[in-house]
């Protein structure tokens, strides 16, 4: 078993955060948050792929690292909702809700992504921070929390540690990075649609990898989607199997297979040209998706169908396999939208033939930080559909801020 002074040694390579009993284990000891990855240094890079064409990493172990810890994430976030408490939610300073399940699921992919890819330069762009469990009156929380990552990781089978509550407070800290176009970042919604987790809904762990500022893989977990189309009407719906894990990487497609296990098919974005017969999908939360200008939107295309609300990326998901045809995000003026609520949605959808664009038809730029800077909001479709559909935003906004001007 490694000892507290052989942790400490280890702690001082190269290592960015404090190391006071990280784990114990039986196996010998691997650094948590440490080792700097060749292939991340470009001077190195370089070297190994001289071609641009040569230079495409293939990113097999990266992806297998990301579904294996959207996966286990998932795992937490179904236990918590299964018995989720009063004690378990807290209110952000924002008024946003947040979980035991988002620090839990946040802590855990940074923690797995680690294990099984250990790097000196890992970066994890990540929606939460551990501050408010560090303050006084948090032990408990802090207490569940660490319980609830230990006892998904033994549930796996292959860790044989125990981490400890200091461990935890790292790895939820570990996503604050800023991102950037520089090397490779990692981007996390540890939940995505907490308000939809609240009520028993949709929800998502949306995990992706930007390298040199483009997302080259993304996965998402969906627990409580359904492995049929969630606009059937079938009388056996409930009956069908639930729980979704969408994956994708650059130039290899995108794939769909059950949580719990199943070999992973090929999915593609809805054939439909005909705007009229196309099914739309929008935020469930109005201060995501302002839903009179989607309304506006929909009458222009002649669409007959009612709109699909859901929370989170599950939408990305369902739209990637032919659910529905359009996915409108059309926010409020001043929402900034951040990269971990598209990232792994955004390459999921292209990867399976489809387009995502802003408002005027440029692609998403995740880039630039933390924060998308966009004109208006986010639409997806498939290539046939998004001249139309352009064209059809463009018109509804401008006509609503015609209006709005002589108010």
């Amino acid at each position: 078993m490694a000892t507290r002074a052989s942790l400490s040694a280890l702690s001082s390579i190269n290592n960015p955060w404090p190391l006071p009993s990280i784990y114990y284990t039986t196996k010998p000891y691997r650094l948590l948050f440490s080792c700097r990855s060749i292939s991340s240094s470009p001077r190195l890079r370089s070297r190994r792929f001289p071609s641009p064409v040569a230079s495409m990493p293939s990113y097999d172990k990266e992806l297998a690292a990301a579904k294996k810890a959207a996966s286990l994430a998932a795992r937490l976030c179904q236990i918590v909702q299964k018995e989720l408490g009063q004690s378990d939610v807290q209110s952000k300073a924002d008024k946003s809700p947040v979980t035991v399940a988002d620090y839990g699921s946040q802590a855990l992919v940074s923690l797995v992504l680690n294990l099984e890819l250990p790097s000196a330069s890992f970066s994890l762009v990540a929606e939460e921070d551990s501050g408010d469990l560090r303050k006084d009156g948090a032990q408990e929380t802090l207490k569940r929390i660490t319980n609830l990552v230990n006892d998904t990781l033994s549930t796996d089978g292959t860790y044989n540690i125990v981490v400890s509550e200091e461990a935890v407070l790292a790895a939820i800290d570990s996503g604050k990075s800023e991102g950037g176009p520089s090397g490779q970042h990692w981007v996390l919604d540890p939940i995505d649609g907490t308000k939809g987790f609240l009520r028993g809904d949709q929800y998502a762990i949306a995990l992706a990898l930007l390298d040199e500022g483009r997302v080259v893989l993304g996965v998402l977990a969906c627990p409580n989607l359904p492995l049929m189309p969630i606009n059937s009407v079938d009388e056996q719906y409930h009956e069908n199997p639930v729980g979704c894990l969408f994956s994708a990487k650059i130039g290899d497609g995108a794939e769909m297979q059950l949580l719990n296990g199943s070999s992973p098919t090929k999915i593609h974005v809805s054939s439909t040209e005909n705007p009229a017969d196309a099914s739309f999908f929008e935020s469930f939360e109005a201060a995501h998706s302002l839903h009179d200008l989607s309304s506006a939107i929909a009458e222009k295309l002649g669409v007959q169908a009612p709109p699909v609300r859901i929370d989170s990326q599950a939408k990305y998901g369902a739209l990637a396999r032919g659910d529905g045809a359009i996915y409108l995000r059309l926010p409020h003026k001043g929402y900034h939208e951040k990269i971990w609520d598209h990232a792994a949605g955004c390459i999921v959808v292209t990867e399976a033939g489809g387009v995502v664009t802003d408002a005027a038809g440029n692609n998403l730029d995740f880039s630039k930080g933390r924060f998308l800077d966009l004109d208006t909001g986010i639409i997806v479709t498939n290539r046939t559909l998004m001249p139309s559909l352009l064209n059809a935003v463009q018109e509804a906004i401008r006509e609503k801020n015609q209006a709005a001007s002589l108010l």
